[in-house]
Formats: structure tokens, sequence, C-alpha cells
């Protein structure tokens, strides 16, 4: 009797895997794919136009800043209606040809406004497809759907790179923008390919939909919000890892950051669903605070390497990059969909991503400006501070 008994147990556990969860995977997979291959030249671009590292912070807070409003409105307006799919389906589409959009661009100027409207693209899907995801599994699946989501769309982040460090050396820059297009096309077929069934919602009115968020979820906002006002692009990781190699390797020197990059990105990946995982066993909270001291480390690191280090400091400094980079974006939206209602799961995924976003722009504008006027070591000086206030106050939230 005990092997029935336990084939019937373990029939009965949740199912997290389905065919919504692999369409929002499969769409991030190639939504990233093309979002990083441009991510990874596009400071190497930036200074062939005449940018600076500034510049390249202030293009991506601002960009940011600007996708905040439609994160925010977007994930409010899903909540009133029956279907969400076609707002995500928009922003994907948007994304993608934003991304094929910079090989049009030549001017920094030119980039900022390209890069914003992409980026408003990015933010009007992100919150209605997470909402979307959490209501494909049963809540105690939902850091394991999150996870899985993760490591498809970092599985992105890796192929993209790889992309583009195959391509820059026998195309322009602009000719690998144009590349992205593909993935972008397909990463709208995969996500409008989820099923989705209509729901009958009323749409509360924004302010009223705001007032109702959990008391607890405003003060996980708020520890998000301090650990976000340090939470640079890693895009600048990029320039940074360009400075510090020597001049005479075995690869030109921003060909070896961009694969530092990829590198990132593949611990991001392969380590997205077991954090996930773990996450279901000792709580997300906890392991987020641990991912948030992990990137006060990595600043730390940054803050503190010296000119022309070792090849492999510089790999450790991005695999803690990417450790912390994948807890922060696997469980954020996990702690989310633990404290909401389901009722105010977009509006309150939305208002995640506002304050990420206004984190984004402060921390990357700022870091840049520091590097700058002051030095490398100011801005990852701030960022680090920032990662600890953030985890201190995290880990007060219960």
């Amino acid at each position: 009797m005990a092997e029935p008994a336990a084939r019937l147990a373990a029939d009965r556990r949740p199912v997290w895997f389905n065919r919504s969860v692999l369409a929002f995977g499969l769409a991030s997979l190639l939504s990233d794919a093309g979002h990083e291959t441009a991510t990874a030249i596009l400071p190497l671009f930036l200074v062939s136009l005449g940018g600076s590292a500034a510049a390249l912070g202030l293009i991506e807070g601002v960009a940011d800043a600007l996708a905040t409003a439609a994160k925010l409105f977007a994930g409010w307006y899903s909540d009133g209606l029956s279907r969400r799919k076609p707002i995500g389906v928009v922003g994907y589409a948007a994304t993608g040809i934003g991304m094929a959009g910079f090989a049009l661009t030549w001017t920094p100027a030119q980039v900022l406004a390209v890069r914003a409207l992409s980026w408003i693209g990015r933010g009007t899907r992100g919150p209605v497809r997470d909402a979307m995801l959490a209501e494909a599994v049963t809540p105690q699946m939902i850091g394991r759907a999150f996870g899985f989501h993760r490591a498809m769309d970092t599985a992105g982040a890796v192929v993209g790179p790889l992309i583009a460090l195959a391509l820059v050396g026998g195309l322009g820059y602009r000719e690998v923008f144009v590349v992205t297009l593909v993935p972008g096309i397909l990463s709208v077929l995969a996500f409008a390919s989820a099923p989705e069934v209509a729901r009958r919602r009323t749409r509360p009115r924004f302010r009223a939909s705001l007032a109702g968020l959990p008391p607890r979820f405003r003060r996980f906002l708020f520890a998000v919000g301090l650990f976000g006002l340090g939470d640079f692009a890693r895009s600048l990781l990029i320039l940074r890892a360009e400075q510090l190699l020597p001049a005479h390797g075995p690869l030109p020197r921003g060909q070896e950051a961009i694969a530092l990059y990829v590198f990132h990105n593949l611990v991001h990946a392969l380590s997205a669903y077991g954090i996930g995982a773990l996450a279901s066993r000792v709580g997300a909270r906890r392991v987020l605070v641990a991912g948030y001291l992990t990137f006060a480390l990595m600043a730390v690191g940054f803050l503190v390497a010296p000119a022309h280090p070792p090849f492999a400091v510089l790999l450790g400094l991005f695999v803690l990059a990417g450790l912390a980079t994948s807890a922060e974006e696997v469980l954020e939206g996990t702690v989310a969909a633990e404290l909401l209602p389901e009722a105010l799961r977009g509006t309150g995924f939305g208002a995640l991503a506002a304050v990420n976003g206004v984190g984004d722009l402060a921390a990357s504008a700022l870091v840049g400006w520091l590097w700058a006027a002051v030095s490398p070591a100011a801005g990852f000086g701030w960022a680090a501070a920032m990662g600890l206030v953030g985890a201190l106050t995290l880990a007060r939230v219960r």
C-alpha cells in the first residue's frame, strides 16, 4: 500500500511548469538575447559617438525613470482588464524595435531618445507579465516559477553578449543593432502564444489602488527603494572592466570586457532557479537580504581593485555581480507576490517597478557623475553603502 499512497501524494503536488510559464520564459529569453546584444556594445558605441561614463549613467538612468510611469500605469490598468496579454504584446514589440533603432542614432542625445522609447515598452510589459506569471501557478510554487523565468531571461542575457562578441569583429556596431530585430520579433510571438483566461474585473481608481496596497508591502518597497539608490546599471561594469584590464591582453580590452559581462550573465542564468528554489525553502526575504549584501561586497571589490588586477579578481567580482543580480530579479518579484492580494498584483508589481525605476535613475546618474567628477572609487563606494543600508532595512521587514 505504501507505493500507491506515495504515488498519489506525488500526483497531488502542485505543478508549476505549464504552457504559460514556458511561453513567458521563451519570450524573455528571446527578448533579452536581443536586448543584451545591444547592451553589450552600447557603452563602446556611445564612446565612439563622443559619450562618457557620465553620459552612459545618465542615459541608463533617464531611460529607467521614464519607464517608471509606464510600469506603474500599465500594472494598475491591467488590473481592470479581462485580459492583460495585449499590453504585454505591445511592450515586447516596442522593446525589440527600439534595440534595432540604435542603428539610426548619431549623437548621445539620440541614443538617449531611442533608449527611453524602448524602455517605456519594456516597462509596460514588466508588471503585466509578472502578474500573469504569478496567476499561472499556485502560491507555493511562485518562487520556482519566478526562478525558472529569470533563468530563461538570463539565458538570453548570456546568448546576447555572445552574439555581440561574435559579430562585433566582423560587423559594425550599427549592423549588430539591426540583427537584434530578429529575436525581438520572435519574443513577441512567444509571449502571444501564452494562454490566458478572461477574468471579470472592474477597474478601481488609481489612488484607491495605491492606497489599498498592504502596509507590509509598502515597508518592503521602502527597503527596495533604499537599495535601489545604489543599484547602478550593470553596463557600467563593462566600462570599468575595460579601464582596469591591461592594454595588451589576449583580446582587445573591449572584447575582454564583453566576455566578462557574458560570464556575469551566465552566473545569473545558472543561479536563478536555484535561488528561487532556496527561497521556497528558507524564505524569499532572507535570501534577498543576502543578495543585497552580495551586491555591496561586489561594489567594495571594485572600490579597492588596483589598476590591472589579475584577471581572476575581475572574474570573481563579476561572479558576485551575477549572484546579486539573480537574487534581486528573482526574489523582489517573489516577495511582492507573497505580500500582494491577487486583485492588486498588477498595481503592486507596477509600484515595485516604479520604485526600482526611480532608484535606477538616481543610482546610475549619481554613480556615473561621481565616477567622472571624483573617481570610480567614489561611485562604487556610494553603491556599496546603499547596498548595505537596503539589506539592513529589508532585514527588519517581517
